[in-house]
């Protein structure tokens, strides 16, 4: 997850739109983001959907019509989404959702382009979970 630094933007207005399925929002630098839930959830950085470390990625499936029940202020430095498929662990920075909307464009093709390497699509379903996951989780 990245931190939040001194010098970063901050929201100015944050407006979940539940039929578009996207998170608007606005920073204090004028720029103004609209970010799919779909690519936040694809994207959130919990140690589910990013592991603990470099390679321990798991690519998230299933995720186009996902929708976002809750959101919670963390502190003064991040969002933490409830997302209708139970996923709730993801704290989501300032400086992250900056992030998510600046780079929409790369990440969007990052992401099919790993879909297209594990031979898998956008709406396939995610497998079981397994015995192999940490155990904090």
């Amino acid at each position: 997850m990245a931190g939040l630094t001194p010098n970063s933007p901050t929201p100015t207005d944050i407006t979940v739109h539940q039929q578009s399925r996207v998170l608007e929002i606005a920073f204090s630098d004028g720029a103004r983001f609209s970010i799919p839930f779909e690519l936040m959830r694809v994207y959130s950085p919990s140690a589910e959907v990013m592991g603990h470390g470099p390679g321990q990625e798991t690519l998230q499936t299933g995720k186009r019509d996902v929708g976002i029940t809750a959101l919670e202020q963390v502190g003064h430095y991040a969002i933490r989404p409830q997302f209708s498929d139970g996923h709730d662990s993801g704290l989501f920075s300032w400086d992250y959702l900056y992030q998510l909307g600046a780079e929409q464009a790369r990440l969007w093709a990052d992401y099919e382009a790993k879909l297209a390497a594990a031979g898998k699509g956008r709406d396939d379903a995610m497998p079981a979970k397994g015995g192999s996951a940490c155990s904090t989780h």
